[in-house]
């Protein structure tokens, strides 16, 4: 049975919604990741949660798991083509987020966390 849905949005945020997938695609937008690499960029994420999060963006087919064939193994997370057509998405997210923490804070600054993805504002 095909799924109904009320509004297109819905679909969207079924696919990045949540509190962490997008914060996960933002970070694969600046490369390929480990999972120990991701839960040092969110430390407040649990392992348990990171991995269901992992796997769910997989299957939609948003991200790639790539699988080094080496001892100790090695797996590594990357926008799948799929998922680079969500930039222009997380980009927008983005900017609206810091102009919201503008408004409510004045500025970032203590805000928001020094980190690859808020380089921009230095």
């Amino acid at each position: 049975m095909k799924k109904k849905y009320n509004i297109s949005v819905e679909a969207t945020l079924e696919v990045i919604g949540g509190k962490w997938k997008c914060v996960i695609l933002c970070h694969l937008t600046h490369g390929k990741k480990r999972t120990s690499e991701l839960k040092r960029l969110m430390p407040n994420i649990t392992q348990k949660m990171l991995t269901q999060q992992l796997r769910e963006l997989e299957a939609d087919g948003v991200i790639n798991r790539i699988v080094y064939n080496q001892v100790p193994p090695k797996v590594e997370y990357e926008l799948s083509e799929y998922g680079w057509s969500l930039q222009g998405i997380l980009d927008s997210l983005c900017n609206w987020g810091e102009m919201h923490i503008i408004k409510v804070y004045g500025d970032t600054t203590g805000v928001l966390e020094e980190n690859v993805l808020n380089e921009h504002l230095k």
